[in-house]
């Protein structure tokens, strides 16, 4: 029997590659040229965020700079000004970041649809070369052959059914493929999102940042009334002031009970997070020479030689925390997670004669799980409250110079939990001096942990 040989399937397959092809070219093509101008948007954006960063970094180099310098109002003003423009160019790089971040969400968004339109044409080219092998009855070449009475006729069905086992083939490698590029690109999405929330954090926070130093400037000019003679009046006041508050703190924390060395957590090193952002880390190491150590610590636990030269201020117990110089509106994080245990600004307490005192300043505590607590004093703003559970780095607010503090720097203290008290001076024999109703954290002597055993 004569068998008519299969045409049609062959025409399908040609009209087919050219509407599969001819529409991914042409998809390609537009989406290439879109892709081309959203780049050029992102390579304008990572120029402005490289031309910002040097900017910062000689705001940083004349902060280190000030720093050095004698104090004085106008040193104080001036180093809270350059950091306020520091941080408004930190802002800028976010700001930057997340346009650009943006347009590659928009490019991907471009690219799905793209790669959505691909695979719902694979999918259509794939359905008809099965409805064209499902249509012709001679599926084998050797029942073809067989059966066909025309040997030519025979082969040319066979070449066409084979072209149509070929599309199928290759059909189905093109979805698989494409399909997998949708996916990574769906995951590059997921990632961006991801980018982007962290981009807006980190833009919440250097704003927190801008609004305290710009705080801490108007605190200081109404202290001071911008001059220099009333600003070292009030350095003096914080030193005699200091000085009292530190001999009434003493003997609040020998009297009470020591504890046991079960209660006193195990040292080791890591345990702790330095109280203070990747950024300012690295700042931190590249002043290194400056202050001798990689940490921008300016006095260590215990007695150490600011505190023995200073035994009034300090009882001859020495320094029970160590202090960590940063500029002004600097983000202060929490050392470990846990709960905030406490906040308070002892610089709200006065005496009868109006006198302030001069002591933690704003102060925000965290108790951890492990048995510590930890203690973050002098803050210009506090952002935590009391209750609140806190992450690893989670934002308690920005140093300042608030209580006693001579220049802007965060008190970093670790307590032995089961030691910790919070009390004013005035519950424990009626004092009456300016910080007798400044509510603080107390703890026996031996409650009071060297930071830098446990970071």
């Amino acid at each position: 029997m004569h068998r008519k040989a299969l045409s049609l399937p062959s025409c399908v397959l040609i009209f087919l590659g050219i509407v599969f092809f001819g529409t991914i070219y042409s998809t390609a093509h537009a989406d290439s040229a879109s892709d081309a101008v959203i780049q050029s948007q992102i390579d304008a954006h990572n120029q402005q965020i490289t031309s910002i960063q040097n900017e910062i970094a000689a705001y940083q180099a004349q902060l280190t700079q000030l720093g050095s310098q004698k104090q004085s109002l106008q040193t104080s003003l001036t180093s809270i000004d350059v950091n306020r423009k520091k941080t408004a160019a930190q802002i800028a790089v976010i700001q930057n970041q997340i346009a650009s971040a943006t347009l590659a969400l928009k490019a991907l968004g471009g690219q799905i649809v793209a790669k959505q339109s691909e695979i719902s044409l694979d999918k259509q080219a794939l359905a008809q070369s099965i409805r064209q092998i499902a249509n012709s009855d001679q599926l084998l070449v050797i029942p073809t052959l067989f059966a066909s009475d025309n040997f030519v006729d025979a082969w040319r069905e066979i070449d066409t059914q084979m072209q149509l086992g070929e599309a199928l083939q290759s059909h189905m490698h093109n979805l698989t493929h494409v399909t997998a590029q949708l996916a990574d690109q769906q995951a590059q999405v997921d990632s961006t999102k991801n980018q982007l929330s962290t981009f807006n954090q980190s833009l919440v926070t250097q704003k927190g940042a801008l609004d305290a130093t710009a705080q801490a400037k108007t605190e200081l000019l109404q202290q001071t009334k911008s001059q220099q003679s009333t600003y070292q009046t009030l350095i003096a006041q914080k030193k005699a002031q200091q000085k009292e508050f530190e001999s009434e703190l003493a003997s609040l924390q020998n009297s009470l009970k020591s504890v046991g060395s079960a209660d006193v957590p195990k040292t080791g090193s890591g345990i702790l997070a330095w109280p203070y952002s990747g950024a300012t880390a690295q700042h931190c190491v590249g002043i290194k020479s400056a202050l001798g150590n990689p940490f921008c610590i300016t006095q260590y636990f215990g007695n150490t030689a600011f505190a023995t030269a200073n035994a009034a201020v300090y009882s001859g117990m020495g320094h029970d925390g160590i202090d960590i110089g940063l500029p002004v509106g600097t983000p202060i994080q929490a050392a470990l997670s846990g709960v905030v245990s406490g906040t308070g600004n002892t610089d709200l307490s006065h005496d009868s004669a109006g006198h302030q005192c001069y002591s933690f300043g704003k102060w925000v505590m965290v108790q951890h799980a492990n048995g510590l607590n930890t203690m973050y004093a002098h803050l210009s703003v506090i952002s935590a409250t009391k209750g609140q559970a806190v992450a690893t780095g989670g934002l308690l607010g920005y140093s300042g110079m608030t209580g006693y503090a001579t220049g802007p720097h965060l008190h970093f203290g670790v307590y032995a939990t089961a030691g910790v008290q919070y009390l004013t001076l005035g519950q424990f024999h009626g004092t009456k001096t300016p910080c007798s109703t400044a509510a603080m954290p107390v703890a026996p002597v031996n409650a009071y942990l060297n930071p830098l055993s446990y970071l």
